[in-house]
């Protein structure tokens, strides 16, 4: 029993690094991926295309053919159910004649939970589940959380001197920290479905937030929150926004002239209520990037948004690249006012991982809520 646990994780371990393949690409859909094998044999692999369309289990199947019959499928989340542009994954895997089915979680979306496995069992498939749940919980928590809290996973990313300082005070900032962690920053970009910032930043470093030099396909939604829409029409996000998808966050009070010029040219206007600190509700926010269908949000600040993101609890995990220099009180912070007159109130995040890159540090935190969940 234990030989063939081993095995069952193997072959699991495998289809989750396929379905990391789809990360970025396939939202509103999780990023799944599948192995079929029979007697130690890969017959197949697949993971989920971007667009979310075919399924990683149509794309296993296809390289498996008529050799599936008999077979075993690994797939890092229960196939689904219901019928949308195509049929359930799961009536595939039993027209193939799959012998039997693993699988690391079940899916949460109302139109599947538990139907995938429902049909396979029904047609007399041995279904396996729980293999590697807390490594493919991980690998789909956007999904995760937007089916069951109506919002995507929340990355927020911090780059600063050792004394916490983003810029000097006459506002430099380029570059604090070297080229491999701006290199790693890209490389995360890439794993999300957007990148988010808020329009300080956007006024202050006039950034593209495409991904450059990796050689990628594809790149992440751009969305700036800025109540007043009060940015520039001479920007790099405005003169290039045929490049990647734009979207602007305001609040209802923005100057309809400025909504109307950026929608003009091509950028998506989302509107979001403004909380009682007459800023963005930066739950609402994220709730509405949910609706829209995004699974995996990548903020990289600027201060005030990184502030107000921290307070309402939304951050889902917290990168940090430190770089070796000081600034000095005078430079600026790289947090906003957060209103914090005890420890007690202030948010807590416990270190998941730290490493080397270049000359900097990085740290990979999560916070406390989720770490007390996650050990339970």
């Amino acid at each position: 029993m234990e030989a063939a646990a081993a095995v069952d994780r193997r072959w699991m371990a495998m289809a989750l690094g396929l379905g990391a393949r789809g990360l970025g690409q396939v939202w509103p859909n999780p990023a799944v991926g599948c192995v079929i094998v029979r007697n130690g044999r890969v017959l197949g692999r697949g993971w989920t295309q971007p667009g979310g369309r075919p399924h990683a289990e149509t794309e296993a199947l296809a390289q498996a053919g008529s050799a599936a019959r008999g077979a075993t499928a690994y797939v890092t989340l229960e196939p689904c159910a219901h019928h949308g542009k195509t049929p359930p994954c799961a009536e595939a895997l039993v027209a193939a004649g799959i012998a039997r089915v693993v699988t690391a979680l079940t899916d949460p979306d109302p139109r599947v939970d538990g139907g995938g496995h429902a049909i396979l069992r029904h047609a007399g498939v041995a279904v396996t589940t729980g293999v590697l749940e807390a490594e493919a919980r991980r690998a789909n928590e956007g999904f995760l959380r937007l089916m069951t809290e109506g919002r995507p996973h929340l990355t927020l990313k911090l780059a600063s001197s050792v004394d916490g300082r983003i810029a000097t005070a006459t506002g430099e900032s380029q570059w604090i920290t070297g080229p491999a962690a701006r290199r790693a920053v890209h490389a995360m970009r890439a794993r999300h479905d957007a990148v988010l910032v808020g329009a300080g930043t956007a006024r202050a470093d006039d950034p593209s937030l495409t991904v450059r030099g990796l050689g990628v396909s594809h790149q992440p939604v751009r969305i700036v929150a800025s109540r007043h829409v009060d940015l520039s029409t001479e920007s790099r996000l405005f003169r290039a926004i045929g490049d990647a998808p734009v979207w602007i966050c305001h609040g209802v009070d923005a100057v309809s002239e400025r909504t109307a010029t950026w929608k003009a040219r091509g950028a998506r206007m989302v509107e979001v209520p403004v909380d009682r600190g007459r800023q963005l509700d930066p739950v609402q926010l994220l709730r509405a990037l949910g609706a829209a269908g995004l699974t995996r949000v990548f903020c990289e600040g600027g201060g005030t948004l990184a502030a107000s993101l921290l307070n309402a609890g939304v951050v889902d995990e917290l990168v940090t690249f430190i770089a070796g220099m000081g600034l000095g009180a005078e430079g600026q912070p790289g947090l906003g006012a957060m209103g914090i007159d005890r420890l007690a109130e202030a948010p807590r995040f416990v270190l998941d991982g730290v490493g080397g890159v270049g000359a900097d540090v990085v740290a990979h935190w999560r916070p406390v809520r989720q770490s007390v969940v996650n050990s339970a």
